[in-house]
C-alpha cells in the first residue's frame, strides 16, 4: 500500500522508510518472544510507546510525528486483520470533519466532492497533515482547542481557515455572509487561475519574478498547475527531518535532480537549515538555552564538513539537470561565506577528477535573515551571486521578538520601520553590485506589502503556492512607477 502511494507522495515514502527500519519490528518482535503477547497486541503497545514518546518531545516539529507513527501503526495493524484502512470511505454528503487528531493516510484518502473542510483538536502547521490539506486545497484549522467538547455529529458548522474562525449553529445572517464570501472567493480563484499562464509584469512593463517555497519533489509537481516556472526556496532540510538517517549523496541527488526536471527557470536550494525548531530524530543537539542563536544552520554545516560535501556535491552533479542555485543559510560574517564557498570549490575539483559532470557556472548565494548581514549586506554583495531575505528570522532578530511565542506575537511586525529599511538597504545593497535580490519570508506573500517591495526594487517574489495567483495579479494591477514613489513616499513617513 505505501509503495503506491509513494509513488506520488513523499510524505509516504517517509512512511514506508520508517516501516522497513528494523528498530519497529524488533520492538514488536522483542514483545512477542519475551513477553508472550500477540502480533496484534504487541504492534498495539509498540505504536502507544512511540506515539507517547514522540507526543513528550519539546520541539514542535517532532510531537507532530506521532501523527506519522499513529498512521504508519494504524495501517499495519488494519493489514493484520484485514480490514479496509480508510474510515472515511462512506462519506456520500457535504461534511465539516471534526477529530481529535487526522493522520496523512485519512488526508489523502479524503474524498473532496464531500469533505469541505476539517478542524482537529490536535496537530499544528508543521504536521504533514497540514501540508497535504494545503497541497489539495483543501481548508483546515488544526489545534483547535476544545472543538471536541463543543460539537456533536450533525451539528452546522461554518469554519474560516483563512481567519481561524468557527462557527457553531450560526445565525441566518453569519450563514448569508459566509456564503457569500465562499462564492466571491470562488469566482476570484477561477478567474486567477485563467489568468496564472499570464507572467508577473507591471502595468507600465516591469517584470519580477514570483516563485514558490517547497519543500519536496512533490510539491515541485504541483506548481505546474499554477504555471509557476521557478522556486525561490526548496528547504533541503525535509530530507534530512523526514528520514530515519542522514540521506547519503545518491538520496539527495535524485531529490534534487527530480525537482530540477520538472522546472524552468531557477531552482534556489538552501543547504541543511536545522537547529532553532528543527531537529533531527536521529542526531541527538545538545540543550542550548536559546537554540534560535546558537548552533545552527550553516554553522553546524561547516562544522560537519563531511555532512556539508555530501549535500554539495549532490547539488552540483544535480545542476547539470536544471537551473539550481546553491544559497547558504544564517550568515553571519564574511569569513563564513568565504569558508562555504571554498568547500564548493572542493567538490567541484572532486567531481572533475571523478569525470562527473555538473553546472560550472552554478550561482552561489546566500539568505539574508540577520541584523549582522544587513549591516554588511555590501561587503557580502560583492561575493556572493545573490541575495535573498528570510524575513521570518530576520523580523524576529531585529525586534527581539519570538515568533512562536503567542505572549509576544503582537509585537511581531514585518512593517516595522526598522525591518522595511533593513529590506531597503539590502536591495540597495544587492543592486549596487549587480547582483538580484529575492524574498522567501512571509512577507513577500503580503498582498498589503507587494507594492511596497515593488517600489523597493525587490526582483523576486517567492512563496507558498496558494498565495501565487493573488501576487500575480496584485503585481499585473500596479505601475511601478507609482510602486516606486510610494515606496519613497514611505521612506519619508
Amino acid at each position: 500500500q505505501l509503495e503506491l502511494l509513494a509513488e506520488d507522495n513523499d510524505i509516504f515514502g517517509v512512511h514506508l522508510e520508517i516501516v522497513k527500519d528494523t528498530v519497529l519490528t524488533e520492538s514488536v518482535h522483542n514483545r512477542i518472544l519475551e513477553q508472550g503477547m500477540n502480533v496484534q497486541q504487541a504492534l498495539n503497545e509498540t505504536a502507544r510507546e512511540w506515539i507517547s514518546m514522540f507526543k513528550s518531545m519539546e520541539d514542535e516539529y517532532m510531537r507532530d510525528r506521532a501523527a506519522d507513527i499513529k498512521d504508519i501503526c494504524g495501517r499495519l495493524m488494519c493489514s493484520l486483520k484485514r480490514i479496509n484502512y480508510n474510515p472515511f470511505e462512506g462519506i456520500c454528503e457535504p461534511v465539516i470533519i471534526v477529530a481529535e487528531d487526522l493522520t496523512p493516510s485519512d488526508t489523502a484518502n479524503l474524498n473532496l466532492k464531500y469533505v469541505l473542510g476539517f478542524i482537529t483538536q490536535e496537530g499544528g502547521i508543521t504536521s504533514h497533515v497540514s501540508i497535504i490539506a494545503k497541497n489539495i486545497g483543501l481548508p483546515s484549522l488544526v489545534g483547535a482547542a476544545g472543538i471536541l467538547e463543543s460539537v456533536v455529529p450533525e451539528d452546522l458548522i461554518v469554519m474560516d481557515a483563512k481567519e481561524g474562525r468557527i462557527f457553531i449553529h450560526p445565525e441566518r445572517s453569519v450563514i448569508m455572509k459566509y456564503t457569500e464570501k465562499k462564492r466571491k472567493l470562488d469566482r476570484i480563484k477561477r478567474e486567477l487561475a485563467d489568468k496564472s499562464m499570464l507572467p508577473a509584469v507591471t502595468s507600465d512593463g516591469h517584470k519580477v519574478s514570483v516563485y514558490a517555497n517547497i519543500g519536496s519533489a512533490e510539491e515541485a509537481e504541483a506548481l505546474a498547475t499554477f504555471h509557476v516556472k521557478g522556486v525561490g526556496l526548496l528547504r533541503s532540510e525535509f530530507l534530512y527531518m523526514e528520514n530515519t538517517h542522514f540521506p547519503t549523496e545518491e538520496e539527495q541527488f535524485e531529490a534534487y535532480k527530480a525537482v530540477a526536471y520538472q522546472l524552468e527557470e531557477e531552482i534556489t536550494i538552501r543547504t541543511l537549515d536545522i537547529g532553532g525548531d528543527k531537529t533531527l530524530p536521529y542526531f541527538e543537539f545538545e540543550h542550548e538555552e536559546n537554540p534560535y542563536l546558537g548552533w545552527r544552520a550553516i554553522r553546524i554545516s561547516l562544522e560537519k564538513k563531511d555532512m556539508f560535501k555530501t549535500q554539495l556535491r549532490a547539488l552540483l552533479r544535480a545542476s547539470i539537470f536544471g537551473p539550481i542555485r546553491i544559497m547558504f543559510p544564517m550568515i553571519i560574517a564574511i569569513e563564513e561565506l568565504r569558508e562555504a564557498k571554498e568547500i564548493v570549490e572542493e567538490c567541484k575539483n572532486e567531481l572533475r577528477v571523478g569525470n562527473i559532470p555538473f553546472n560550472e557556472e552554478i550561482q552561489v548565494g546566500m539568505m539574508v535573515e540577520t541584523p549582522a548581514s544587513v549591516i554588511c549586506a555590501n561587503e557580502f554583495a560583492k561575493e556572493a551571486d545573490f541575495f535573498s531575505i528570510g524575513t521570518n528570522d530576520l523580523t524576529q532578530y531585529i525586534l527581539a521578538v519570538d515568533r512562536g511565542n503567542k505572549k509576544v506575537s503582537s509585537y511581531y511586525n514585518s512593517f516595522h520601520p526598522a525591518v522595511i529599511e533593513s529590506i531597503r538597504r539590502v536591495i540597495e545593497a544587492g543592486h549596487a553590485n549587480e547582483i538580484k535580490v529575492g524574498m522567501c519570508g512571509e512577507f513577500a506573500s503580503d498582498e498589503w506589502a507587494v507594492k511596497l517591495l515593488l517600489g523597493m526594487g525587490l526582483d523576486e517574489f517567492s512563496m507558498s503556492v496558494a498565495s501565487i495567483p493573488f501576487i500575480k495579479e496584485r503585481i499585473r494591477n500596479c505601475s511601478y512607477q507609482d510602486a516606486k514613489m510610494y515606496a519613497d513616499t514611505y521612506k519619508k513617513e
